[in-house]
């Protein structure tokens, strides 16, 4: 048996009591440390409170060479510890086939998701939000302009855009980051970006909420991560008026 179980967005105690009983009743136990972490706690701290040894995993031991923990699973059961909610990534859904392919059976423990933590802290409506993009760090001259390309898209049928901002293995993207790098692509793209949204460390007694244009988000002092960033198309007057009382917005227009 292979569980995939969600461990929410921030801490330890973000964890469901039925994941932990899975946790606790497994003879092994991975921990996928690279499509999102828990900023709150640490793989030592998570050893303790499960009472539990962790097999932490990357990349390569989750995309390319899966067999070893995925063998284990035809015998034993063993849990797959994933921060936010399984099968939000493309990564886990080809796991839990490649699973599947293999006769192993599989059972998904739901945790909170971010991206249901940004319809609640922003305010912004859950339904109003088209495809969703990943913004990640440019290497040398290779920098892609597929982020630009899906909000601008999304802005043009009225739609919010989610900006899942890049997480390696020492470095965090911060929102002040996403937004110069964004500001760069949309104006060789020929289009405006005139509000985001930056949320930091959802999930946790205190997150940072702000909303505004480029020059008030340079100014932000988000903290520390894990951050995102929402782009919004039009907004509801409920919409506007949450962001006003919980994210500090101003008068600005959104086009």
């Amino acid at each position: 048996m292979l569980t995939f179980v969600g461990l929410g967005l921030y801490d330890l105690e973000d964890v469901s009591a039925k994941g932990l009983k899975a946790i606790r009743g497994a003879d092994l136990v991975c921990l996928e440390a690279y499509t999102s972490l828990l900023t709150g706690t640490s793989p030592e701290e998570m050893v303790c409170y499960y009472g539990k040894d962790l097999k932490v995993l990357k990349r390569d031991d989750v995309e390319q060479h899966p067999e070893g923990f995925l063998s284990e699973a035809l015998k034993k059961n063993v849990v797959f510890l994933i921060g936010g909610d399984p099968m939000v990534s493309t990564t886990h859904i080809d796991l839990r086939l490649r699973a599947a392919h293999m006769g192993v059976k599989t059972e998904i423990i739901h945790g909170s998701s971010i991206v249901s933590a940004v319809c609640g802290l922003s305010g912004l409506q859950n339904y109003r939000f088209g495809k969703s993009c990943s913004l990640p760090f440019p290497h040398g001259k290779w920098c892609p302009t597929t982020p630009a390309q899906v909000i601008r898209k999304n802005l043009d049928d009225n739609l919010h855009t989610i900006v899942y901002l890049d997480i390696l293995e020492n470095r965090y993207m911060t929102i002040q980051e996403a937004v110069n790098l964004l500001e760069r692509m949309v104006m060789e793209s020929g289009f405006q970006i005139s509000c985001y949204v930056g949320i930091a460390r959802a999930g946790s007694r205190e997150p940072v909420v702000r909303a505004g244009g480029a020059d008030i988000m340079r100014t932000m002092d988000f903290g520390g991560p894990l951050h995102i960033l929402v782009i919004p198309a039009d907004l509801h007057d409920m919409e506007r008026e949450y962001l006003e009382v919980f994210a500090g917005y101003g008068t600005q227009h959104i086009s």
